[in-house]
């Protein structure tokens, strides 16, 4: 198991921190965000996104449709943006072709996970962001080698 922490002092350092997020990425796929309401998951994702060549138009929350799909301006590569906030159980998600996403290859980036972690791949990464004292914020990824 590897573990890098990447630190965020403020707004103004997203877009160095999705870069150097995107260095450690390699060829996973698919990566869970876990941190408390307002801790900057979304904001997080969509600089990230937008790393990855997405319009920053496009890479928003998808809140209200569960899923948003974004395509890469750069490499044409297809980027799944997950909120699974308002899921209520496994069977919504298995429903929605939650499995036919994360077998697709594309990446996945998804919030709040916890409902689907029985059915997640063994190679998750597991990105957690911490809300530090002074407000800055500690973004620790964890993958399984």
């Amino acid at each position: 198991m590897t573990q890098n922490t990447i630190h965020v002092a403020s707004l103004e350092q997203l877009p160095e921190a999705a870069r150097k997020f995107i260095d450690l990425m390699g060829d996973n796929t698919v990566f869970t965000f876990k941190g408390e309401m307002g801790s900057g998951k979304t904001t997080f994702i969509s600089a990230l996104s937008q790393a990855l060549g997405v319009d920053a138009d496009e890479a928003n929350s998808p809140t209200f449709a569960l899923v948003n799909e974004y395509r890469s301006d750069t490499t044409a590569e297809l980027i799944y943006h997950f909120d699974l906030y308002r899921l209520e159980n496994m069977e919504e998600a298995l429903d929605m072709g939650f499995e036919d996403y994360l077998d697709s290859g594309a990446l996945c980036f998804i919030e709040w996970p916890e409902i689907v972690a029985d059915i997640l791949p063994e190679d998750t990464v597991a990105v957690e962001i911490k809300v530090r004292d002074d407000d800055s914020r500690d973004i620790i990824v964890t993958a399984n080698d």
